[in-house]
């Protein structure tokens, strides 16, 4: 079944709004270390999307494929060549817009779907807004990433050899390497892995930012016990539970899950 928007004409996509369920993926174009592409938040996004809709029988919309600005402590910050970012206000302006215009389409459930550490306050900003400004129904939407939805059980699986960094420090290192190794391994320079130790960013943020707490390589923890099987053990336990609060909150076919 063909669950990209962007593939289908006008009709194919008008009979599917009643009733169904519109999953808006948020990435980002921002450096990933010396061995991943600069669109791995968007790759992880639109892939992740995809599995969540196969699973509940949704849509998916074409992905935003820039986000809020890259930090320091947890993307590298905006010192490296490639990372394009969005100014607050424009991220939440363009959900909010896109927000509008798929309720207009008649669109009542919305799952806003983020790979990308540093979106998260202004996807939460774009939506209430909405809900002060809507005049018409407001549709209901849900926000939610991968990382958050991880049991225990997984996460001592994937760092199996090292010690869990916590998610903001698991840039470009094991997790998102496994993701991407899982949905586009021919993308992954598995020659140029690095293995930084972890970084020790201060418990403040200083501006300008200071280059020497970022290495050179922009991967904040090591990536090198990355693999494909727990890319794929992530995609499985994180799409699980997702779909068990889709299940909950939404509105859903049953009949259409496996």
């Amino acid at each position: 079944m063909n669950r990209l928007i962007s593939n289908m004409t006008w009709k194919e996509y008008r009979d599917k709004v009643e009733n169904g369920l519109l999953i808006l993926p948020v990435g980002s174009t921002e450096q990933h270390g010396p061995h991943l592409p600069l669109g791995v938040d968007t790759i992880i996004a639109t892939q992740f999307s995809l599995a969540i809709a196969q699973e509940v029988n949704a849509v998916v919309a074409p992905t935003v494929s820039y986000g809020y600005k890259s930090l320091p402590a947890s993307g590298g910050g905006p010192m490296f060549p490639g990372t394009i970012d969005l100014n607050g206000s424009t991220l939440t302006s363009l959900v909010y817009d896109l927000l509008k215009e798929f309720a207009a389409d008649g669109w009542k459930q919305i799952l806003i779907f983020s790979a990308h550490y540093e979106n998260e306050a202004f996807l939460s900003e774009a939506c209430d807004l909405l809900l002060r400004n809507q005049t018409e129904e407001f549709p209901k939407v849900l926000i939610c990433n991968w990382w958050d939805n991880l049991s225990a059980e997984t996460i001592s699986k994937v760092f199996n050899e090292v010690k869990f960094p916590g998610w903001a420090l698991e840039h470009a290192a094991i997790s998102e390497t496994s993701l991407m190794m899982h949905f586009s391994p021919e993308l992954v320079n598995e020659d140029l892995i690095t293995d930084d130790g972890m970084v020790s960013p201060p418990t403040y943020q200083c501006f300008p930012p200071d280059k020497s707490l970022i290495p050179p390589t922009g991967c904040l923890h090591s990536a090198r016990s990355s693999s494909s099987a727990k890319g794929k053990l992530i995609v499985e336990d994180a799409t699980k539970t997702i779909v068990s609060f889709l299940k909950k909150e939404f509105s859903l076919d049953l009949v259409t899950f496996k």
